[in-house]
């Protein structure tokens, strides 16, 4: 059992951990834009759902579970998106990383796609991407790939790339071409069909109506209603556990004492708040409903 002690840290973590001073004077390498939970960060044995405005630092793991999307904004400007079931995890050694990033991007399982900021191009990076056995030079470059249990893809859209795989060095430099290396096998150059592409892209893309969380989003998903703090404890818990980022509202009830509402926020409309609370229930089994 959890005390009620153990209840006001967590409120006191969501209200004071953004307005820290700490924190404010501090450019994270990456902060987290968008959210089709369930989705988690690992950090240094410590795993907490993933939440849109989240903050990352060198050596966190995002996962993501079953139908799920994430959006990433590296603070160099590059956009970095992640498909269901992927595992990424960011190093950096950049003391200004929205000036001058140095790092790699380490995707560990499933799809993403990465897109270079168009305004900040010029911006000095030293920065790969490694897909499993090989590993990407960036150079400006739009470009997508997946590596599961089958091997690696890795598709250039737009800029050029140069792939390092087994000591063989492979450039793209011509858009709409793919990388393809089969588990054990030898790696081929092919042209990439458009319509296969829409496909594969739809791996990574979060659209309207998914059911994403964004940080201005104002509709809710009431999760549960706790008439008391060990119950609002043990849901918390419950729902985190599931990938879906709760917070823990007291309200004052009519009789007595203090209800304690569930919540999930960020959501842009009313309809992307109801997949969302569908998603939650199918995982925990909690009735959830949709507030503003």
């Amino acid at each position: 059992m959890r005390s009620l002690n153990a209840l006001f840290t967590v409120l006191a973590s969501v209200v004071l951990l953004p307005s820290s001073p700490v924190l404010a004077a501090t450019v994270a390498p990456a902060t987290v834009e968008v959210v089709q939970a369930p989705a988690w960060r690992d950090r240094e044995g410590i795993t907490v759902p993933l939440a849109s405005g989240m903050e990352l630092k060198s050596g966190d793991v995002v996962r993501t579970g079953q139908g799920a999307r994430v959006y990433l904004m590296l603070a160099e400007g590059s956009r970095v998106k992640l498909g269901e079931a992927a595992r990424f995890a960011l190093h950096t050694r950049s003391l200004q990383p929205h000036k001058s990033f140095r790092g790699a991007l380490d995707i560990l399982d499933g799809a993403f796609r990465f897109t270079t900021g168009k305004l900040k191009r010029a911006l000095p990076r030293e920065l790969s991407i490694r897909v499993a056995t090989a590993t990407i030079g960036i150079r400006g470059t739009d470009l997508w790939g997946r590596t599961d249990s089958t091997g690696e893809l890795v598709a250039l859209l737009e800029g050029r790339i140069e792939i390092t795989r087994a000591g063989a060095v492979t450039e793209l430099s011509r858009p709409m071409t793919y990388f393809d290396a089969p588990r054990g096998q030898a790696a081929t150059v092919k042209t990439l069909d458009p319509e296969v592409f829409r496909k594969l892209a739809r791996q990574t893309e979060i659209e309207a109506g998914d059911g994403a969380s964004r940080a201005r989003g104002k509709w809710r998903v009431l999760a549960a209603v706790a008439t008391s703090e060990e119950g609002a404890l043990e849901l918390y818990d419950q729902i985190r556990d599931a990938g879906f980022a709760a917070r823990i509202r007291p309200r004052l009830a009519e009789a007595q004492g203090w209800n304690y509402e569930l919540l999930l926020a960020g959501f842009a409309s009313a309809d992307e708040a109801g997949v969302a609370a569908g998603r939650l229930t199918v995982a925990t089994g909690l009735k959830a409903s949709v507030v503003r």
